[in-house]
């Protein structure tokens, strides 16, 4: 299969550059040589601090330029794409978080919704080569039917996080077919990895063994999901944004999931973290928590196809590194 590389003559705007995501994409397109933009509005969704160390490890590459900027400022989106002359636009702003959205459901509709309708906007009107966005894997819902296939339907989410996400995907079928604009969905399934989210379960159970505190673990342990290491989400993103059929298709408009393919079950995820750090954890039991799904399962078949690649990190592997950088990133 041959496939194009990544063209390093190009200007990417990495929208959540400050980001889990999002700063390993942009560092992966700048060590190719590429020029990237990064943007993001530094929330306080969790500590910033980790987002500026990040930014940090991006500041050293002289062919990045970051701009602190909400999505929701058309404003400045305009005098941004105006200035930079973008060609490809890879949007990873995003309000994440299941649970938090039931909390703060304004945040959501606000960035998931309207910024995102700002950068197809900006896409419209600036002649944007191709627009790769997050989605999720949330967006299956409940569904009982696995693995999950991009021709499933998923009309029933569980979550507002969820909506916003389907909201999304919608919002850019109807710009793909308007203005035949090639976008591209990726529904990330269950990300982790070094630099990761401190609200994610597998970041706060490491902390909490290593600190000798309780964790939760919620409906039992009786929960699978399909965890991707941070390397094979970014290899996944790199190969589709020269080579998705998005870019010829009629309406030029394709999704893919990015999934380990291989769910695994919650209790052997959390004994890969007690291995790796080397302490087993306390565990304290709860139902199932509004807005969870029992089971996340991607089926990856169109990313074989259509790229030649199949995320394949066993969790011992992925969780080592990541216990391997948090204890350095404590210290």
């Amino acid at each position: 299969m041959l496939l194009k590389p990544v063209d390093n003559t190009k200007t990417y705007l990495i929208t959540g550059a400050a980001g889990f995501i999002g700063m390993h994409l942009s560092q992966k397109l700048l060590e190719l040589g590429c020029r990237v933009i990064g943007l993001d509005n530094i929330n306080d969704y969790y500590d910033i601090n980790l987002k500026y160390s990040r930014l940090d490890i991006l500041s050293k590459y002289d062919s990045f330029v970051f701009h602190k900027a909400d999505l929701v400022d058309k404003v400045y989106l305009e005098k941004l794409f105006t200035e930079y002359n973008i060609d490809i636009v890879v949007n990873l702003a995003a309000q994440a978080g299941v649970r938090y959205s039931l909390e703060n459901p304004d945040t959501y509709i606000q960035s998931n919704i309207v910024g995102f309708l700002n950068i197809l906007e900006m896409c419209r009107h600036h002649q944007i080569k191709h627009l790769l966005y997050a989605s999720s894997s949330s967006v299956y819902g409940a569904n009982k039917k696995v693995p999950f296939s991009t021709e499933d339907m998923v009309d029933q989410p569980v979550s507002l996080y969820a909506a916003t996400k389907k909201s999304s995907e919608l919002m850019a079928h109807t710009y793909s077919h308007l203005f035949a604009i090639p976008t591209t969905g990726l529904r990330f399934f269950t990300v982790y990895g070094p630099y990761g989210r401190p609200d994610m379960a597998y970041f706060s159970f490491t902390k909490a063994i290593m600190e000798g505190k309780p964790i939760k673990v919620f409906n039992n342990g009786n929960m699978f999901r399909d965890f991707t290491y941070i390397d094979d989400i970014i290899d996944g993103i790199i190969r589709l944004i020269p080579n998705s059929p998005a870019l010829i298709k009629v309406p030029p408009y394709k999704i893919y999931n990015i999934g380990n393919n291989k769910p695994e079950k919650l209790m052997d995820f959390i004994e890969a973290i007690e291995s790796a750090v080397g302490k087993e954890a306390i565990k304290e039991y709860h139902p199932m928590q509004p807005g969870d799904v029992y089971q996340t399962y991607a089926d990856v078949t169109d990313l074989i196809n259509d790229v030649g690649f199949k995320p394949d990190t066993p969790i011992q592997e992925g969780i080592g590194r990541f216990v391997d950088w948090w204890s350095s990133y404590q210290k």
